[in-house]
């Protein structure tokens, strides 16, 4: 709960005491509640406050893991976040393509997009990843954003709130208007320039900065 409080940060292992908790809870039905009411708050912002142009620059944006697709078929196998991460590992199973869609992550994707939203996917995943990425997104059922930026040599270095905050300062240069933002860290929509709205997906597996 303190994780998702934000109270608890900048941790590279969940503690002993709380891998059981932590599995049980991301193969809950309480997991997919939580995401569900966050996803449906999305829409409630959508429709109460959202004053659309619908001239092709309303903007969403989205991160990848465990925001679009799931990685807890792979932490599951590593404690649930109990076991340090080893990010070869990780990538390896990433490049299989085998991530899962988070049900209700799709559900509003699709619902944005038939509302003529641009989506756009900012994602840590490295460069050398975007053909396995695409290919995984469209066989759960992701289809057509309008843009996918990943991280490459660039910009490896800095953390991962200045990578997306300054990909969403080239994304408002572009003319987009950003009206939210989804994501599973708080990194995703911390730094500025922010959107309208961000709204977070539960995720206690593991903290990105």
């Amino acid at each position: 709960m303190n994780v998702e409080l934000h109270n608890i940060r900048d941790f590279e292992v969940v503690p002993e005491e709380c891998t059981d908790y932590i599995g049980k809870y991301v193969r809950s039905i309480q997991y997919k509640v939580d995401s569900e009411r966050a996803t449906e708050e999305c829409l409630v912002y959508l429709s109460t406050t959202c004053n659309l142009k619908k001239d092709g620059r309303d903007a969403w944006v989205f991160d990848i893991d465990d925001t679009l697709l799931s990685t807890i078929p792979y932490y599951k196998n590593n404690l649930y976040g109990g076991n340090k991460l080893n990010v070869s590992d990780l990538e390896d199973w990433m490049s299989k393509g085998k991530s899962p869609a988070l049900e209700y992550s799709l559900q509003l994707f699709n619902d944005l997009k038939s509302r003529g939203i641009q989506i756009i996917l900012i994602s840590t995943r490295r460069e050398y990843l975007r053909s396995v990425t695409i290919d995984n997104l469209v066989n759960v059922g992701y289809h057509g954003w309008a843009g996918l930026i990943l991280r490459d040599s660039a910009n490896e270095l800095v953390s991962v709130a200045k990578y997306k905050s300054d990909a969403r300062k080239q994304l408002i240069k572009n003319g987009y208007r950003i009206w939210g933002i989804v994501g599973d860290q708080y990194s995703s929509f911390e730094a500025p320039p922010s959107s309208t709205r961000g709204f977070k997906l539960p995720n206690p597996m593991y903290y990105v900065a």
